[in-house]
C-alpha cells in the first residue's frame, strides 16, 4: 500500500471499521446501526454549534442520542452518526509522532462510540490513559 493509500478517506474508513469489528458483543451489534462518516474537515455548521474556532481541534464527533438515553417510544429523526475528520487526525498524528495512524484512527473511533454507549468525556478520561 502506498503512502497516499494509507492517508486517504477510504483507508480511514477501513481503520475505523476494523476497530468496530474488534468490539466485544453486545457492543459490536449495538454499533452496527450507527452511520460512520469520514470527512476531510469538520463542517462549518458543526464548528459553529460547538464554538470551535480551530478546525484542527476536532478529530471526531458523535451525533445522536446515547443508548442509555434512548426510548422505544421516542422517534429517531436521524440515525446516530460517528464523524471522523481526516485532516485534524492527520495533524495530531504528525504532531504526536509516537503512534501509528491506524491506532490513532481506532482510538478516535472508540472514543466517539463510547459516547454512543452513554459515556461522557469525564467517564472516558477516567479509564483512558491515552493522553498521559
Amino acid at each position: 500500500m502506498t503512502v497516499s493509500e494509507t492517508l486517504n478517506i477510504a483507508a480511514f474508513e477501513r481503520y475505523a471499521r476494523a476497530a468496530v469489528e474488534q468490539f466485544p458483543e453486545p457492543f459490536r451489534t449495538l454499533a452496527a446501526a450507527v452511520v460512520l462518516r469520514v470527512e476531510d474537515w469538520p463542517p462549518e455548521n458543526i464548528l459553529h454549534e460547538m464554538q470551535i474556532a480551530e478546525p484542527l481541534e476536532l478529530t471526531g464527533l458523535y451525533e445522536g442520542i446515547p443508548i442509555t438515553e434512548k426510548s422505544v417510544s421516542d422517534p429517531a429523526p436521524l440515525p446516530d452518526t460517528i464523524w471522523l475528520f481526516r485532516e485534524p487526525i492527520l495533524d495530531e498524528w504528525r504532531n504526536r509522532g509516537d503512534v501509528d495512524l491506524e491506532t490513532l484512527v481506532a482510538h478516535v473511533t472508540v472514543h466517539e462510540f463510547a459516547h454512543h454507549f452513554g459515556w461522557s468525556d469525564n467517564d472516558i478520561a477516567k479509564i483512558d490513559q491515552w493522553w498521559l
